[in-house]
């Protein structure tokens, strides 16, 4: 068994890393959304900059729309 020392000092250093990679990757009020791709409903590749070439988008999440509840 380790001992509650070495444990402690894990759980720590985890909890330091997700932090950090939270407030890393935040953007503030007016900062532009870094370019990504995802798939269409096609299959197919969507980029967020040949959506953007072509005039402001609104990204919307439905987080609970197919969960069943």
């Amino acid at each position: 068994m380790k001992p509650p020392r070495t444990i402690a000092t894990a759980l720590l250093a985890v909890l330091a890393g997700v932090l950090l990679a939270g407030a890393a990757s935040a953007l503030e009020v007016g900062q532009k959304a870094p370019d990504f791709a995802l798939n269409g409903t096609d299959g197919k590749p969507v980029k967020l900059s040949d959506l953007t070439a072509k005039g402001p988008i609104v990204l919307y999440t439905f987080i609970a729309a197919f969960t069943g509840t």
